[in-house]
C-alpha cells in the first residue's frame, strides 16, 4: 500500500482511547526492538497528550490508523540533550505500527510531509534520533533527507542524531 498519489496522510491528536492500539504497535517485534518497556511508554505517551513540549500525533492512511509519530521542543525541557541544536528546532519520532506497510516507503512519505509542515510554522532544523544499530529506520531517515551529524549517548541510549534543515541549507552542527 505505497503511498496516495498526492503524497498525504492524514495526521490527528492522539487521544486515550488510541493508547490501546498503540500499545499493540508497542508489543510488535518490529516495534519492540527499538522502544522500551511497554508500560513505561504508554504511561509517557498519555502523559504526552496534556504536554506543551511534545505533541503526539496519529498518522491515517486512507482513514486507517498506521503509525504514531510525534513532535518535540527540546528547548522546552532542561538539560535535553539536544538542547544545543538551533534554537526553533523540534525532534520527531515515528513508529509504523502495521508490519505490511514497512519498507515500502511510507516512512520517508510521513517524515518528508511532517518535516515541510514544521517548516511553514517555523521550525529552522528537525532531527530525529534513531538507534545505531537501527539500519533500517535510518536509510528510511535518509531518504526523506535527513543527515547524520553525529553520535550521543544520553538517558536515551546511544543515539544517531540526524537533521533536515529547512530549505536544504545545512547549518553548523
Amino acid at each position: 500500500m505505497p503511498p496516495e498519489p498526492d503524497g498525504r496522510y492524514g495526521l490527528r491528536p492522539v487521544t486515550r482511547a488510541d493508547l490501546k492500539l498503540i500499545r499493540q504497535w508497542l508489543t510488535r517485534p518490529h516495534v519492540a526492538a527499538w522502544w522500551g518497556d511497554t508500560e513505561t511508554e504508554i504511561g509517557q505517551i498519555g502523559e504526552h497528550i496534556d504536554s506543551i513540549s511534545v505533541e503526539p500525533l496519529i498518522v491515517e492512511f486512507k482513514g486507517r490508523p498506521i503509525a504514531y509519530l510525534q513532535s518535540y521542543d527540546p528547548h522546552l525541557e532542561d538539560g535535553h540533550p539536544y538542547a544545543d541544536q538551533p534554537f526553533g528546532t523540534l525532534g520527531i519520532d515515528l513508529t509504523i505500527g502495521e508490519p505490511e506497510l514497512i519498507g515500502i516507503g511510507h516512512g520517508p512519505a510521513i517524515l518528508r510531509q511532517f518535516a515541510e509542515e514544521l517548516f511553514e510554522e517555523g521550525a529552522p532544523r528537525v532531527i530525529i534520533d534513531p538507534d545505531p544499530a537501527n539500519a533500517r529506520a535510518i536509510r528510511a531517515y535518509e531518504k526523506a533527507g535527513f543527515r547524520p551529524i553525529g553520535r550521543r549517548t544520553s538517558q536515551y541510549g546511544d543515539v544517531l542524531l540526524m537533521a533536515l534543515d529547512a530549505g536544504g541549507e545545512e547549518e553548523d552542527d
